[in-house]
């Protein structure tokens, strides 16, 4: 999502489709121009009042406020240094290097508390010269990735490096998408000082952006996973880290587009893969949005394809007993005060050989939860890596134990918040039995 047309719609309405859509997380672009900004334009403060005399950091702001309290996460992704068009390297003539990672360390600090501030997008699509690992400062994106991850992790330890791929290649497919090359993280991964921060994240495109190679090939689109496999997927599959696929999106009119967001979504779900469609707003020129022009009608047809990946129901649970032992001890005293029940659908988001990512949706009962404790057997678990709406912990019972946290430790009724956690385990559970409890 784009913070644009805020004269048509507001920021809640599109943020409430989103979440309607089955979207759990939020990929805000911004160019570092902007944040210097004093003021907007374009934005209607009958339809957003909260927004008059706002710059656009404060708008930011206000943007991840909004998606928290409509139950998403964010992940902030410097699209560009300056509104003027995309850069091919990470810096420019009129944005250094050194300007870059400055803001990137000033909307780490900003947002520190922000818990469903997940991720930092740290410069898209990297294409043209920059490469990977060929070991020149000026040009090398993984030694530059690293550089402003580790500034990052140093303000704020607890989010996600998210690095992008480029377009040219040593290994693998030579030339590729802007953004979608990452067959050189296998001789060469991003190292931080900080284990397990580092996400992915190609980008992935149908024909009707540009008929690559691949496209013409007479095994298409079966060439598609081989292809996938060995530019990016690889990673995944080998437990090096997650992958984000950071946008893919199609305006779905040729049968040739329709076989590929098909084989995407298929690859998605077979691998449990992190994605973000590009986009929710119906202004991309290349491929539309998942509404139309009204920016509030569904693109039903693409949400059809997309739906086998917008999370569904696993277990869901209102039953107040808590999890017990395999000798019927109960993990905890039951709570003394009393209940108002709860529903929690668990989402796995993703899985590697070391861990995984989970989220819930919380639905409140018929009273307001004043507080709330949710539970699941995990026999692997070892850790908590971190948390968003709740706390954690790992109990001596091989149980996972959770509260309710920050905006979302009080649930009224019939509000819906999304939640979440990484675990370190390893084996991610695939459908635990999951107890939520409501304490009015």
């Amino acid at each position: 999502m784009r913070p644009a047309r805020l004269w048509q719609i507001s920021v809640d309405a599109g943020l409430k489709k989103i979440a309607g859509m089955g979207f759990n997380t939020v990929r805000l672009p911004f160019a570092n121009e902007c944040l210097a900004a004093s003021a907007t334009s374009s934005i209607d403060t009958g339809k957003n009042p909260a927004l008059a005399g706002k710059s656009p950091l404060q708008v930011m702001d206000y943007l991840v406020t909004r998606a928290r309290a409509n139950g998403l996460n964010v992940i902030l992704d410097r699209h560009r240094p300056d509104t003027g068009g995309q850069s091919a390297l990470w810096y420019t003539d009129r944005y250094s290097e050194a300007t870059w990672i400055a803001d990137w360390r000033m909307l780490a600090k900003r947002y520190r508390s922000q818990s469903n501030v997940i991720g930092f997008d740290l410069h898209n699509e990297p294409h043209g010269e920059a490469c990977w690992g060929c070991g020149t400062r000026s040009i090398d994106w993984r030694l530059a990735a690293q550089r402003a991850g580790n500034a990052v992790l140093a303000v704020n330890p607890r989010l996600l490096i998210i690095v992008e791929g480029v377009e040219r290649q040593s290994t693998g497919t030579p030339y590729i998408w802007w953004g979608g090359g990452l067959a050189g993280v296998a001789a060469k991964p991003v190292k931080l000082a900080v284990a397990r921060r580092v996400v992915y994240s190609p980008h992935d495109y149908p024909s009707t952006i540009y008929n690559q190679p691949w496209f013409s090939a007479s095994d298409y689109p079966k060439n598609l996973t081989r292809q996938w496999d060995t530019n990016w997927g690889f990673i995944d599959k080998s437990g090096v880290a997650p992958i984000l696929i950071g946008e893919f999106g199609t305006k779905l009119e040729t049968t040739s587009d329709k076989k590929w967001l098909r084989a995407m979504v298929g690859y998605i779900k077979k691998n449990g893969m992190s994605f973000a469609y590009w986009s929710f707003n119906p202004n991309s020129g290349d491929t539309g949005g998942l509404v139309k022009d009204d920016w509030v009608t569904k693109q039903s047809l693409k949400l059809s394809y997309l739906a086998p990946i917008l999370g569904k129901p696993v277990t869901v649970t209102t039953d107040p007993k808590p999890p017990t032992t395999p000798t019927g001890t109960p993990t905890s005293a039951p709570p003394t005060t009393t209940k108002t029940r709860l529903t929690a659908r668990w989402m796995l988001q993703n899985s590697w050989q070391a861990g995984y990512v989970a989220e819930f949706e919380i639905v409140g009962g018929s009273a307001t939860a004043e507080s709330w404790q949710l539970s699941w057997p995990d026999a692997t678990a070892t850790g908590i890596v971190n948390a968003w709406g709740m706390t954690c912990a790992v109990t001596a019972e091989h149980t996972i134990s959770c509260a309710g946290a920050d905006w979302a430790k009080r649930i009224p009724p019939g509000q819906t918040f999304r939640v979440g956690l990484q675990v370190d385990s390893t084996t991610a559970p695939s459908s635990p039995p999951v107890y939520i409890v409501g304490n009015k």
